[in-house]
């Protein structure tokens, strides 16, 4: 494909922009290109600059569940654009959204809305340290919460993109509050607590890890995680920027049977346009300023305009579209896994509903970072670069997963496994 109006455009993005981007990932660094540049984007089918059209798998990372300006959230964000883009003031929308997110989150009896999934879980992790009085945290190698600098330390997504183990700039003394664990592993976890249980504030995790691929976990991991926070009066916070909304049957902690004390949100509660979330049970939220000593604030907070892409995000997410979404991954599921057999499983197809991992290397899916072949970004990047001359876009990263949204159709995903069926025969022949 013809590209260059996106190169012209990059390299004058260069002279102005660190990088050229606004969002590391977004430079192309790990699949060997220069980024595309987006000129528009309606349903499934995003338009570079250049002309080019694509059947778009990224998805804004995330958000858009129902496809790029889906006409009803575009004209419920319109009209109350007419009326006023910020206020600065309390808004019925932000009450009306509170309350489809408390529907689906029965453990939050009040919410509390920022501007993006990494203030959500900033903001969980200052409330778990002001309730309990404790500074110490625990996360797992690989879970990615943001760029938030105690949790910036061995996290996904990006990160493990360009080989960052953590980042300069995060003071030794605020990474020191973090304990560090791997995932799945119910021993390493009990060690902690053991040493340190009366000082830790509150575990962190992505109950289904899923900005470092898709690392599945264990219920019984999970609820081990529940069991010593309980034992040991400290928080369990759920990291569901990613998997919030995303499933029919509930949160993912209904999913999995554990209830967290804290949940944070991000991505589908905004359809697109900047948001976070976090809430929990009134105890620990009124601990939040203005009733409790805990300090949070934001200007852009419970925007009028995201809170109305929100709410119209939420309600086309009735049952027909939870089965449709799941439709489509059993679909993508049941075609690309014959067609990896025939190439000799090159990659791995790993599915939870409408989010898809294509993981690199053999055998049994990883639970676990560490178990990520090291070279993961090699074949990934052939893929990717043959996928997009087709037409087709997943996320410039062997370490990002791909979405499925109700804008897809069932050849837009059989397009993509035919494309993909061409790829790994013209890798082989190379």
């Amino acid at each position: 494909m013809e590209r260059s109006v996106s190169n012209t455009l990059h390299s004058d993005a260069l002279n102005h922009l660190v990088g050229g981007v606004n969002s590391p990932v977004r430079a192309f660094k790990s699949v060997h290109g220069y980024p595309i540049y987006f000129e528009e984007a309606e349903g499934a089918i995003v338009t570079d600059v250049d002309g080019n059209k694509y059947v778009d798998f990224v998805q804004s990372w995330g958000p858009l569940i129902h496809g790029h300006s889906h006409p009803k959230i575009i004209d419920l964000v319109y009209s109350k654009m007419k009326k006023g883009t910020s206020f600065g003031a309390p808004h019925i929308g932000e009450i009306e959204l509170a309350k489809r997110v408390k529907k689906r989150f029965s453990h939050m009896d009040k919410v509390r809305f920022v501007s993006s999934g990494t203030e959500a879980v900033m903001s969980a992790v200052r409330l778990a340290r002001g309730y309990t009085g404790r500074d110490f945290l625990v996360k797992f190698e690989g879970c990615y919460h943001g760029h938030v600098d105690s949790l910036m330390v061995k996290s996904g997504s990006g990160l493990v993109t360009f080989g960052i183990a953590s980042s300069p700039g995060i003071p030794e003394n605020t990474v020191a509050m973090t304990l560090l664990a791997p995932l799945d592993d119910e021993d390493a976890a009990e060690y902690l607590f053991k040493e340190h249980g009366k000082d830790i504030a509150a575990v962190v995790i992505e109950p289904l890890p899923a900005n470092n691929g898709i690392l599945k976990q264990r219920n019984r991991f999970l609820k081990r995680l529940r069991e010593l926070c309980d034992e040991n009066n400290s928080l369990l916070i759920f990291d569901e920027v990613i998997s919030g909304f995303r499933f029919k049957d509930g949160s993912y902690g209904d999913i999995c049977g554990v209830k967290p004390d804290i949940t944070a949100l991000g991505k589908i509660i905004g359809g697109g346009l900047p948001v976070g979330a976090y809430g929990a049970r009134t105890e620990i939220m009124e601990k939040l300023s203005p009733l409790g000593p805990v300090y949070q604030a934001g200007t852009l907070s419970g925007n009028p305009l995201a809170m109305a892409a929100g709410i119209m995000t939420l309600d086309l997410l009735d049952d027909d579209a939870y089965d449709y979404l799941e439709e489509l991954g059993q679909i993508l599921e049941d075609n690309v896994t014959p067609v990896l057999e025939k190439h000799g499983n090159p990659v791995r197809f790993v599915r939870m509903g409408s989010l898809f991992w294509f993981s690199p290397g053999s055998g049994s899916p990883p639970t676990r970072a560490d178990q990520i072949p090291s070279d993961a970004g090699k074949i990934y990047a052939e893929i990717h670069s043959g996928l997009l001359e087709r037409g087709y876009m997943l996320a410039p990263s062997a370490y990002e997963v791909g979405f499925i949204s109700t804008s897809h159709t069932i050849e837009h995903l059989t397009g993509m496994v035919d494309a993909l069926d061409e790829v790994l025969n013209m890798v082989e022949l190379g």
